[in-house]
């Protein structure tokens, strides 16, 4: 169960599905409408096949066909080079959120027309995702969570401030991700000590987050990009506090190890991706209809039981107990991430992450 959650986890996070995933999509059956739709690889891809298009073509009538999608900058650049020629690979694709910025910029993303979303009204505001003159360009598919991780056996007691990084009685003992884009440690460390994500508003100020973060660099055993290794490590104990994936973490205890996932006070870290619709689409009507049906509340909720993502409309709508909840979600106001700067500051983030914190 662990390994295909790890599989999932890394197609969900780190972009590294590849391109023989797109070389054979499986065909829901309909009678006479259909949609392709776009989705991370792998387990994830598995999971909406059978857990959430076959209800939706019994619902609707409109036939799903999978696309196993590569997740990153790769399947962007594919659609962005097809929409040129006026083709869609996808009709509605599953998109991070940067890359939900950079297609912006191309007019990529057909505007959603909200009053086709009939469940809309079910959704967190933060999961709305606009062009800067307010047309929305994509509806929150999913939402998953990186908390602060420990070893029950090391640590009796669970952190509960992300704080608990820069103590001096933690040296050598984290494990961190590797990239300024995916630990969204900017983030943490803005938010934990600086008040908040709009510390990061200016080059001065993102400094002066860069050289608190730095602060950290003691306590850091190991900087990771595979998951695997780390959470292996995690439970062992030989490196026994980082940041990991929450419902990753949880099937790591429900299977008897010593780790726990906490959220600390300031929040945990919410990554999302986004439904969007491709301008090249002729699917307009068919992509409203999966859209709005995937903002319903239940099927938010069956996506938290099978695929363990946090849902992206409000708790109080959803059927989820508080133990179904807690395995996938918190109440805990959010860090989320500056998206917007990995897009516009991108380079500039990557020479100063490698200068000073990873170097």
């Amino acid at each position: 169960m662990i390994t295909t959650s790890i599989k999932r986890r890394t197609l969900l996070g780190a972009g590294l599905a590849g391109a023989s995933m797109l070389a054979m999509p499986s065909v829901l059956r309909a009678q006479d409408k259909s949609l392709k739709v776009g989705v991370y690889g792998g387990y994830f891809k598995t999971s909406f096949d059978k857990n959430i298009f076959p209800e939706f073509t019994k619902a609707t009538g409109i036939a799903v066909e999978s696309i196993a999608e590569p997740t990153g900058e790769a399947w962007l650049v594919q659609l962005e080079q097809a929409a040129r020629a006026g083709q869609a690979p996808a009709d509605v694709s599953m998109m991070s959120q940067v890359a939900m910025l950079k297609g912006q910029s191309t007019e990529l993303w057909t505007p959603i027309d909200m009053s086709k979303i009939k469940n809309s009204s079910n959704l967190l505001d933060r999961f709305i995702n606009k062009y800067p003159d307010g047309r929305v360009a994509g509806i929150g598919a999913v939402s998953w969570y990186i908390t602060l991780v420990t070893n029950t056996d090391v640590y009796k007691e669970a952190p509960t401030s992300w704080a608990a990084f820069w103590d001096p009685a933690n040296a050598d003992k984290l494990g961190l991700l590797a990239l300024v884009s995916n630990s969204f440690l900017l983030e943490v460390t803005a938010k934990t000590f600086f008040g908040g994500t709009n510390a990061l508003d200016t080059e001065e100020g993102i400094l002066k987050v860069f050289d608190k973060l730095a602060e950290v660099k003691p306590n850091v055993r190991l900087w990771y990009r595979d998951e695997a290794q780390f959470e292996q490590s995690l439970k062992s104990g030989e490196i026994p506090m980082g940041q990991y994936y929450h419902d990753v973490t949880g099937l790591a205890a429900a299977d008897g190890n010593p780790v726990r996932s906490t959220f600390p006070k300031e929040g945990g870290i919410q990554d999302s991706g986004c439904w969007a619709l491709s301008r090249a689409s002729q699917k307009s009507e068919e992509a409203h209809i999966f859209i709005d049906y995937m903002c319903q509340p239940s099927i938010q909720a069956t996506l938290s039981r099978k695929v363990g993502t946090s849902p992206t409309v409000k708790r109080e709508v959803t059927d989820l107990t508080d133990k179904e909840f807690a395995a996938v979600s918190s109440d805990i106001e959010p860090i989320v991430p500056r998206y917007d700067l990995y897009q516009s500051k991108s380079d500039w983030l990557n020479q100063k992450w490698t200068e000073l914190i990873v170097g």
